[in-house]
């Protein structure tokens, strides 16, 4: 699994960005992805990164 925090997060959307060192780009997450409440900007998390169309994707997200 790869660690980095939350870089962005949009409540609205329920969509945001992962900031890692285990990827060049910032991962794209969804909340459908993520149990729980929403997340916040800064928050620590564990993941896995799949490839998509648009780029990197993180699935199985997990707050650490």
């Amino acid at each position: 699994m790869a660690t980095g925090k939350v870089d962005f997060f949009n409540d609205t959307g329920g969509y945001g960005f992962i900031e890692t060192d285990d990827a060049d780009d910032d991962v794209f997450f969804h909340m459908e992805d993520v149990e729980g409440p929403d997340l916040e900007e800064g928050q620590e998390l564990e993941f896995d990164i799949e490839s998509s169309p648009k780029g990197p994707r993180a699935s199985n997200v997990v707050r650490q």
